[in-house]
């Protein structure tokens, strides 16, 4: 993409073709603008498609209390399944 515009326009056709990877970034993408319930809601849209990298992002999520009360139980819940899915920063 040559421009930030074309880049998040590029992942949300990713979105909406029910890629996971791609929701994982853009929950990303919306947690750095400040925007947790958006950060929130496309993590776990990943998470709930099995993505490792939407569980661990979740799991910091409730832990920080950003877009969500803390839970300390859903934050390990979360970080458990990233682990299992193979994510590099939750073993």
């Amino acid at each position: 993409p040559e421009s930030k515009d074309e880049g998040e326009k590029n992942i949300t056709k990713r979105v909406n073709a029910n890629d996971p990877v791609a929701m994982t970034h853009l929950g990303v993408l919306r947690y750095f603008e400040g925007d947790y319930d958006g950060a929130f809601r496309y993590q776990n849209l990943a998470a709930n498609l099995g993505d490792s990298g939407g569980h661990f992002q979740l799991s910091c999520l409730y832990r920080k209390g950003h877009g969500v009360e803390k839970d300390r139980k859903k934050e390990v819940y979360h970080l458990e399944q990233a682990a299992i899915g193979g994510h590099p920063n939750a073993r």
